[in-house]
């Protein structure tokens, strides 16, 4: 219980060391008035801040923070009687859900099917052999174990009736995560909540996920550091302009043990069950949704650099950043001058 404590504390100062990083070089004037709230949500730890609201601004990012609390009870695999988690344990039964369960599993298929299934929401059995939260005691799935997962991810076993509000897994032993896609989801749903109250400008950081309302109070581009890979949450290997944007990144390090010299991570092979092995660290997408970089982050971390950056420069509005295991950064078209 203390070493997992100790994890999760780890991770949520080092998060905030680099929210505040970020901040810091915004260049604020005393003028405006900033409102932040924070909390552990999704499994990481989340920043909301709003500009120029007045006495209103805590009823705004309580309603907020209400919201995640909302998602979360419907996303989380892992928490009992979420929809995922019912979709997952109804042994192939329907499960009722909600209008938003039904609209981010739409969301889901459409890139499962423009990845040919790279990307698949039924990967669960496959990363429940997977134990990437205790280094201490690292090691490889029994292979066999491994085989019998895969043969159950297929998103096509994933039935939804929109008539009935019902979602149907016609595997019994195929289950659902959706942590490809929902924290995007999720930061343009608080964006399209922030927006209805009048917020202009903000900051919605969802552990990893950026997503920029308008820009800074005066007017300006906000400025969001890309981190190093591997280092130190304060090290920054470059940045980003972004103007009511969303700035998302994949990668290998956040999630991962070593073991004879071998680095497994959480962006897994669909096919094999296994880390996919390239030369990628990771993958940045600059976009005007959150949902699309989420799962574009993933899909193009999964197709390696010159497959991921040919779907890139075939998308209209979409940029990307991929860093190389040498270290290399490389660019989209669009980023040239950024």
């Amino acid at each position: 219980m203390n070493i997992k404590m100790n994890r999760i504390m780890f991770r949520l100062l080092a998060v905030f060391l680099s929210f505040t990083l970020f901040l810091s070089g915004c260049g604020f004037s005393k003028e405006y008035e900033a409102a932040s709230k924070s909390g552990f949500y999704f499994d990481t730890f989340i920043t909301l801040t709003i500009y120029n609201i007045g006495s209103d601004s805590t009823r705004i990012l309580d309603q907020a923070f209400s919201l995640c609390e909302t998602y979360e009870h419907l996303f989380s695999r892992t928490l009992e009687g979420s929809d995922i988690n019912r979709i997952n344990h109804a042994s192939s039964s329907p499960v009722v859900v909600s209008d938003e369960t039904i609209d981010l599993l739409d969301t889901a298929l459409y890139y499962a099917e423009l990845s040919g299934g790279k990307i698949d929401p039924t990967i669960a059995p496959v990363k429940d052999l997977w134990n990437f939260d205790n280094k201490e005691q690292a090691a490889l799935p029994d292979q066999s174990q491994l085989k019998a997962a895969c043969s159950h991810v297929d998103y096509h076993n994933i039935i939804i009736d929109k008539d009935a509000h019902t979602v149907t897994l016609s595997d019994p032993d195929a289950g659902l995560d959706l942590g490809f896609i929902a924290k995007g989801y999720i930061a343009d749903k608080l964006k399209e909540y922030l927006l209805s109250e009048g917020v202009a400008h903000a900051i919605i950081d969802l552990g990893g996920n950026i997503l920029c309302v308008g820009t800074k109070p005066d007017n300006t581009a906000f400025r969001v550091g890309i981190r190093y890979p591997f280092k130190d949450t304060a090290d920054m290997i470059t940045s980003l302009s972004c103007v009511d944007q969303s700035i998302v990144t994949s990668g290998i390090y956040e999630r991962y043990f070593e073991l004879d010299g071998t680095i497994y991570h959480h962006i897994l092979d669909p096919e094999t069950g296994y880390p996919i092995q390239n030369n990628l660290l990771s993958v940045t997408i600059l976009s005007e949704t959150s949902v699309e970089g989420d799962a574009l982050s993933t899909l193009c971390y999964i197709l390696g650099l010159s497959d991921g950056m040919a779907l890139i420069e075939s998308l209209d509005h979409t940029e990307a950043i991929f860093i190389t295991d040498d270290g290399s950064l490389h660019y989209s078209s669009g980023l040239s001058g950024n």
